[in-house]
């Protein structure tokens, strides 16, 4: 991987206490950035952050912060935290998610999958933008997976009522986000912030282990032949970081090129319509509408 100089620049990522997130934040920190990671166990986050500071004391800053992401309350507490101690946003990385083989509800009366890998993405962002926006030219990269494809978006039943099926749930939660970084775009042109989606590929973390039975045996099984969770983490390091894709925005990557998602995921009536009922659900519309 290039060496890319990130001195000076603040990061935020979340669910960075492993996979993905937590390769992240090394290679991040590793380039000088000032890194902060956001985990929902306290001493898990902390730990992360000690493993970092001691595996590379030469390179940036890295910090911890803690919130459950699927609960609006604490989203809106970390964002407000997070700018009561930092006085700027270079990169933003969305990457808390998970996938809920039952159907359950989250504090705030939404299906759990709805809420922590869409609605958390969407508060998050809107809440920080006006700091993102000051630290221009920034990034915003949001992780979502090939997964998209057999995701059904129906706004008549977006919490999964009736027959649950969860790969249905999290698919469909991955298409949003593909359909919430495009409007997202759009909303940024000439704010210099960029926003990006990507496919990190099938990567052996720690994803579905929440899960009990046959299905968490399955993933455990499965992931024998995936990437690991750094190569998993190239194509976000890319995008937060490479001076290729700098002015590059809207766009979905998968190995760190531009690819065509489905044709669901290229809707951008969709992609506003979810944005407006996104607004209307976290019942923020005033605030963080732009």
């Amino acid at each position: 991987m290039v060496d890319i100089n990130m001195i000076g620049k603040t990061v935020l990522i979340t669910g960075a206490t492993d996979g993905i997130g937590k390769e992240m934040a090394i290679a991040l920190q590793r380039m000088g950035a000032n890194v902060v990671i956001v985990g929902r166990n306290a001493a898990k986050t902390e730990a992360v952050v000690k493993e970092i500071r001691v595996g590379n004391p030469t390179g940036g800053s890295v910090d911890s912060m803690v919130a459950d992401l699927s609960s609006l309350a604490e989203i809106r507490r970390l964002a407000a935290e997070f700018k009561e101690k930092h006085e700027r946003l270079d990169v933003l990385v969305n990457n808390a998610g998970a996938y809920f083989a039952k159907r359950l509800i989250s504090v705030d009366g939404f299906e759990m999958t709805f809420a922590l890998n869409h609605l958390n993405y969407f508060l998050l962002t809107n809440l920080l933008l006006d700091m993102i926006k000051s630290s221009a030219p920034a990034r915003i990269v949001n992780v979502s997976s090939g997964a998209h494809a057999m995701g059904k978006l129906n706004f008549d039943n977006l919490q999964s009522k009736g027959f649950f099926m969860g790969w249905t749930a999290y698919g469909t939660s991955k298409l949003m986000n593909i359909l919430f970084t495009r409007e997202l775009a759009r909303h940024l042109e000439g704010s210099h912030v960029t926003a990006n989606v990507l496919h990190p590929g099938f990567v052996a973390t720690k994803f579905g282990h929440n899960n009990k039975g046959l299905y968490s045996r399955f993933v455990k099984w499965s992931q024998k032949r995936a990437l690991t969770p750094e190569q998993g983490a190239q194509t976000s390091i890319y995008l937060a970081s490479s001076p290729e894709v700098e002015g590059v925005s809207g766009a979905y990557f998968h190995e760190c090129k531009i690819v065509q998602p489905s044709r669901a995921a290229q809707d951008d009536e969709a992609a506003k319509r979810l944005w407006e009922v996104s607004l209307e659900l976290v019942g923020e519309t005033e605030k963080i509408s732009s």
